[in-house]
C-alpha cells in the first residue's frame, strides 16, 4: 500500500482522517487514502485564493505552459496511472491507458486556447471592448467513472483562464487523481491547484464555501440539484454535467450487422457507467428480432473479468452502492421484459454483473424510464418515426442521443427533432476536446470543451469608452 497525500499550498500533506479504497474487482482494501478534514478543505481554499492574484495576473503564455508541462507529465507517466485507474475503479488496462492518454489530449488542446479582446464597436462615439477575467477560486467536483479525464475537462481550462484551483475526487476513485497531484507539485505554483478527498462529506462545503467563486460539478441529477440550491447561497458560477437517459433510435433501413458493434460498445463502455451511454434503444419494428440477435450474440461473447487482467472487455461495476442500483434493474428486467442475454450477478468476488440485453419492454418500467448507469440495455419496439421522436423526448434528461440509418439524410432530419444536447448520427459516445458538450433539460447547465468551456470559467468584462484619439 503505497503512501498517499493532499496537496494543499504545494504541499503533499496526509488527511487529517483516512479513509479505505477497494478494489472492486476484489472487494479487497487497496490503499488507505488521506481523507481531508472541514479545516483542510478551508486551508486549499484560502491558499487558492491567496495565489490567485499573482496568478491571475501572469501572462497567458506562462499559463499555458504550465498546463502544457502537466500533459507532459501524465504522459511519461502514463503506465503508472493507468494500472492505479484499472485497481481502483475497475476497468480494463486497456481502456485505463486509453484515459490517461486522453486526458493529456485534453491538458493539450485546451491549454492550447486563447482569450483575445473583442472589440464590439469601434465607431465616432464610442470604442467597446470584450474581455475575459477570471473568476477566482473554482472548486472542481469529480465522480468515480473517469477521475481522470473529466478532471482534464475542467482544470486546464480553469486554470489557463487565471483561476485557482481546490479539487475533490470521488471517495472511491481517489487514488490515481492523488498520484497525479504528487507528480505535478513542482510544475504548478504554489497554492494554483489543491486537491483534497472526502467520503462524500465535504462537497456540501464547498458548495456554500465564501470564498469559491464558482463549481464545477459532473454527476448524478440528483446531486447536481443539491449543488445549485447550495451554490445558491453565494450566487456562485456553476456548471453542471449530469445524468442522461440517453435513447438510441435505430431506423428500418440499417444492416444488424453492420450497426450492432457500435450500437454495443456505445451502451456498455465501462461497464454502461458512462453518463452519455445509450440507455434506451428504440428498434423499428422490420429490423427489431434481428439486432436483438446481433446484440445477444456480442454480449455472450463479450469477457467479463477483472480490468488487469489481458484480454477483459468489460470489468466490475465501481463501487458497492451502483451494484446495488443496478441489481434493481435487473429485477425490474425480469418482472418488465425478456431477458435474451446476462441479467445475472456474476458468482465470484467483486461487483461484476453480466452484460444484459433485454427486449419486449416498454415505457412505463424502470429500466426504460430510469437511468440504469451499468451494463443492462432495454430494446424497445416501434413502427412510426413521429411516435419515436415523442418517446425518445418524454424524459426530463437530455444528455446524449443518436440515430443509427442507411440513409444520413433521414437520419439527420430525425436528429434535429430530439432534444439532447448532442445527438450522434450512426456513432455514440465521440467526444473530442474541441467539440463543446452539455446537456439539456435536466441533464446540466453550461458547457465544457472548446472555447465555449473554457469562456465558462471567465467573467464577461465590458470596457465602453470614447474612441482612442
Amino acid at each position: 500500500m503505497s503512501d498517499y497525500n493532499l496537496l494543499i499550498d504545494g504541499k503533499l500533506v496526509p488527511g487529517d482522517l483516512t479513509m479505505p479504497v477497494l478494489n472492486p474487482a476484489t472487494e479487497e482494501v487497496l490503499a488507505q487514502c488521506p481523507r481531508a478534514s472541514k479545516s483542510q478543505l478551508d486551508a486549499a481554499v484560502a491558499a487558492a485564493k491567496a495565489a490567485y492574484p499573482a496568478w491571475a495576473a501572469a501572462p497567458m503564455e506562462d499559463r499555458r505552459k504550465v498546463v502544457i508541462g502537466m500533459a507532459d507529465v501524465i504522459e511519461a507517466n502514463s503506465g503508472e496511472l493507468a494500472r492505479l485507474l484499472t485497481s481502483e475503479q475497475g476497468k480494463p488496462l486497456a481502456d485505463a491507458t486509453g484515459e490517461v492518454l486522453g486526458m493529456a489530449a485534453f491538458f493539450r488542446y485546451l491549454g492550447s486556447l486563447e482569450l483575445p479582446m473583442k472589440v464590439i464597436e469601434n465607431s465616432g462615439d464610442r470604442k467597446v471592448e470584450a474581455y475575459r477575467r477570471p473568476l477566482g477560486v473554482v472548486g472542481a467536483i469529480i465522480p468515480w467513472n473517469y477521475p481522470l479525464l473529466i478532471l482534464a475537462f475542467k482544470l486546464p481550462s480553469a486554470l489557463l483562464a487565471g483561476n485557482t484551483l481546490v479539487v475533490k475526487p470521488a471517495p472511491t476513485t481517489p487514488l490515481a487523481t492523488l498520484r497525479f497531484a504528487e507528480l505535478i507539485k513542482d510544475v504548478v505554483p504554489k497554492g494554483v491547484l489543491n486537491f483534497i478527498t472526502d467520503a462524500n462529506d465535504l462537497g456540501g462545503e464547498m458548495t456554500k464555501h465564501p470564498d469559491i467563486r464558482k463549481i464545477s460539478f459532473t454527476g448524478s441529477t440528483a446531486t447536481g440539484q443539491k449543488v445549485m440550491a447550495s451554490a445558491a447561497q453565494t450566487l456562485k458560477r456553476i456548471t453542471l454535467e449530469l445524468g442522461g437517459n440517453d435513447a438510441g433510435i435505430v431506423l428500418d433501413d440499417v444492416d444488424p450487422k453492420k450497426v450492432a458493434p457500435g450500437i454495443f460498445e456505445g451502451a456498455f463502455q465501462n461497464s454502461g457507467q458512462v453518463c452519455l451511454a445509450i440507455k434506451r434503444l428504440y428498434v423499428h419494428e422490420s429490423v427489431y428480432d434481428e439486432l436483438c440477435n446481433e446484440l445477444v450474440a456480442i454480449a455472450r461473447n463479450t469477457v467479463v473479468d477483472d480490468g488487469s487482467k489481458q484480454g477483459t472487455k468489460l470489468g466490475p461495476l465501481q463501487n458497492k452502492m451502483q451494484y446495488e442500483k443496478v441489481k434493481a434493474f435487473l429485477e425490474d428486467a425480469h418482472k418488465n421484459g425478456k431477458v435474451v442475454a446476462g441479467g445475472a450477478v456474476m458468482d465470484r468476488p467483486g461487483y461484476f454483473i453480466e452484460p444484459t440485453i433485454v427486449r419486449d419492454i416498454q415505457e412505463g418500467s424502470k429500466l426504460v424510464d430510469e437511468e440504469q448507469f451499468g451494463p443492462v440495455l432495454p430494446l424497445i419496439k416501434y413502427s412510426d418515426k413521429d411516435d419515436v421522436i415523442r418517446r425518445a423526448n418524454a424524459t426530463t434528461y437530455g444528455l446524449g442521443a443518436s440515430v443509427w440509418s442507411s440513409d444520413i439524410k433521414r437520419a439527420h432530419e430525425v436528429a434535429t427533432q430530439l432534444e439532447s444536447g448532442t445527438v450522434w448520427i450512426n456513432k455514440h459516445l465521440d467526444m473530442a476536446p474541441n467539440i463543446p458538450f452539455g446537456g439539456a433539460k435536466q441533464s446540466g447547465i453550461g458547457t465544457e470543451f472548446a472555447e465555449e468551456g473554457l469562456a465558462e470559467f471567465t467573467q464577461l468584462q465590458i470596457i465602453n469608452g470614447p474612441p482612442a484619439a
